[in-house]
């Protein structure tokens, strides 16, 4: 079931950073040179509420940082992660326990090199999974942008 699914359509990834603002980036990194803190500050500059979580810190460019997705107060519409793929299904429990109490994650945004068969447990609830993409590189394919 897994290898079978066919890659989310360009219309339906562009409908997704049109529609959801609110971005929860798991391993939000402080390093600058990282990709995990590049695209979030790319991310920010085009409007979108990045949200830290990384629990080896207390605040990163001055947003406060929180220890897990479970912990976020604001809404929370997509997941990115800047994570091992070893990561992702704890990550994704943790999407499955915060859909059932707030009801808010809409997508699971896995960035470039990041894959998990658990996955499947959150299609089977009608979240949208975009694994193995950058966002940086998706937002300026889909909308033309030369900025970065």
């Amino acid at each position: 079931m897994y290898y079978n699914i066919k890659p989310m359509s360009d219309e339906k990834i562009k409908k997704i950073l049109l529609e959801y603002k609110n971005i929860a980036t798991v391993g939000f990194s402080t390093n600058p040179e990282k990709p995990a803190r590049k695209v979030p500050v790319f991310l920010i500059s085009k409007g979108y509420n990045v949200i830290p979580v990384n629990p080896n810190h207390e605040k990163i460019l001055g947003r406060k940082s929180y220890k897990s997705i479970l912990d976020v107060e604001e809404k929370i519409e997509i997941v990115q992660v800047f994570r091992p793929s070893e990561e992702v299904p704890k990550i994704v429990e943790d999407i499955i326990k915060r859909r059932n109490l707030k009801g808010d994650v809409k997508v699971l945004w896995l960035q470039e090199g990041i894959k998990s068969k658990s996955t499947h447990k959150l299609k089977e609830l009608g979240i949208d999974v975009i694994e193995d993409r950058c966002m940086y590189k998706e937002y300026v394919r889909l909308f033309k942008d030369k900025e970065g």
